[in-house]
């Protein structure tokens, strides 16, 4: 995926920032719940616009709010539900999207394609700083709404943007629109079932392009769910059931987002009865958690991928064979039992195995544990004596990050130190300013149901989340051919390609893939999570 300089923290996608935890807590005796309403555990969001927000929680409360043009079936194929239908000219360029009649947004404005077509043009326009504006980097004429700041010194100095709109939208009529990309991409249905594709009605601006200031505080979508009253920040969001709706709808009337400091007070919450559903289970709680939810205690599978990333920039790590090394000193089965208790496991690919196409032993010999091999190889690539893993303290990670630098040490005799940052800011902010901050510990889930949502962000060159440097231009070609590919399986055989030619580099080393573990309250019944790590919101009920 074409994505930003990766030293613009504005792109920390999606995942990456999913993996910490949240902000603030939420007291049970404090919180309104309508009748035959749930509640759900998050972190504070990090915005409510669709084309700014790249976490997980703002991304679920979203999701009630907005209905998407697709959603993905049991093989990750996109279908319509927004959508009336969604074609394609022969070029994979020119896309042709029909709305169904009747949706309308909470406020009762009919949803038309000027919704889509305004809410893009405004995420796309760079002086905006939306964090997900690098999703429309493919529609034709993004390249005109970015600022330019040829001498590098900063925004003051940047020119304006060419244009305001994008030139690849265009409509049709009322219920219709086409979306022409600047290269034909066979895929470009999945990528609209992101976040940043939901559309804004005409009381979201103030002018023409123009956001209103109060709009985040109570969003109007065209989904299943509308708020009720305002973001109470650090505390909850509310939203209730739309009456009417022509879409799928929920069978509870209405969702209590409660905002909690950390997972461990989710937690508590849980287990004493006051919160409804904790979609991820503390590590620390792993092994009572079994006893304290019974059959309440959920596991299905997750997309989060987690690894450690090499800085290319220090001289200490360019050797294949140290990473390589690095890699193989490490017992990932031993982690995943020992510290997760079976509840992620060890990753040997670079991409997630939930995906059709994706090779789930890609990694071979590089991901598993040889110790002996491990040593002779770094001997022999006189790899540095002293190491470090960087990681941010907010996201829990301090109990692996110790036990892998024991792996290490016993494993090639060096020494190893877990290094605790407050925030994942903070260690990409070292990362920017060129410091040796050893292995950067990082994660990630996907935003659509393609391999190319790990290889391009992660690996390309210009890669949105590439935050360790590698750059390798074969491996670029190959991506960039795979989006350009006339048809899936020619799409799914170069990135295949790609991801080989990682496992020659091992620009990271790739640690565990996880699933998502929650519970939930004796109140709900139904409840499950998908690969994007979000509850189903239409499927959750009141039991009994």
């Amino acid at each position: 995926m074409p994505g930003k300089s990766p030293w613009k923290v504005a792109a920390a996608a999606t995942t990456i920032v999913l993996l910490a935890a949240g902000c603030s807590g939420s007291s049970s005796e404090d919180t309104e719940v309508l009748p035959n309403s749930i509640s759900i555990g998050i972190a504070e969001p990090s915005s409510l616009i669709p084309s700014n927000s790249i976490e997980s929680s703002g991304s679920q409360v979203l999701a009630s709010l907005f209905y998407p043009l697709v959603r993905f079936d049991a093989n990750n194929a996109p279908y319509p539900v927004a959508a009336q239908s969604i074609t394609k000219d022969k070029t994979n360029r020119i896309w042709t999207v029909r709305l169904k009649p009747g949706f309308t947004f909470s406020n009762g404005e009919p949803v038309v394609a000027d919704n889509y077509i305004d809410a893009w043009n405004y995420g796309a326009y760079g002086p905006n700083g939306q964090l997900a504006s690098y999703f429309y980097s493919r529609i034709d004429g993004y390249a005109d709404l970015q600022s330019k700041d040829p001498d590098g010194d900063g925004p003051e100095k940047a020119s304006d943007p060419k244009a305001t709109k994008l030139r690849g939208l265009k409509k049709v009529n009322n219920l219709t629109f086409t979306v022409t990309l600047t290269e034909g991409f066979v895929n470009w249905d999945s990528v609209m079932g992101y976040d940043s594709f939901y559309p804004l009605p005409k009381a979201a601006f103030s002018g023409d392009g123009v956001l209103n200031k109060d709009f985040e505080q109570a969003p109007i979508g065209n989904g299943p769910f509308k708020m009720k009253g305002t973001w109470s920040h650090d505390e909850k969001i509310t939203v209730e059931k739309v009456a009417d709706f022509k879409g799928t709808v929920p069978k509870v009337n209405g969702i209590t987002w409660k905002i909690y400091q950390d997972l461990g007070a989710q937690y508590a919450d849980l287990v004493g009865g006051n919160l409804d559903i904790e979609t991820k289970i503390p590590i620390e709680n792993l092994a009572s958690a079994s006893g304290d939810l019974g059959a309440r205690l959920g596991r299905t599978p997750s997309s989060a991928f987690s690894f450690v990333g090499f800085p290319m920039y220090l001289d200490k790590y360019k050797n294949p064979n140290v990473r390589r090394a690095l890699s193989m000193a490490i017992n990932r089965q031993e982690m995943t039992d020992q510290v997760f208790l079976g509840s992620e496991t060890p990753a040997t690919s670079f991409v997630s195995p939930v995906l059709q196409g994706a090779k789930s032993t890609s990694c071979g010999q590089w991901c598993e544990y040889n110790p002996t091999r491990a040593k002779q190889l770094y001997s022999a690539a006189n790899g540095p004596k002293d190491i470090k893993i960087s990681y941010n303290i907010d996201g829990g990670h301090k109990a692996w990050v110790d036990a892998m630098c024991n792996q290490i040490k016993a494993s090639l005799a060096i020494n190893c130190t877990g290094v605790g940052l407050p925030k994942l800011k903070d260690v990409l902010d070292r990362v920017k300013a060129g410091e040796d901050v050893g292995l950067i510990r990082l994660g990630w889930t996907m935003d659509y149901p393609l391999m190319e949502s790990y290889l391009g962000p992660l690996y390309t060159s210009d890669g949105s989340s590439n935050y360790y440097g590698y750059k390798n231009s074969t491996f670029d070609s190959l991506v960039r051919q795979g989006s350009a590919a006339l048809t899936k399986a020619e799409s799914e055989k170069l990135w295949i390609e790609a991801e080989a030619q990682l496992v020659r580099d091992m620009p990271v080393l790739p640690l565990r893939f996880g699933q998502n573990v929650f519970g939930y309250s004796e109140r709900v019944t139904d409840v499950t999570m998908d690969l994007y790590q979000k509850v189903d919101i239409y499927s959750v009920d009141i039991a009994g």
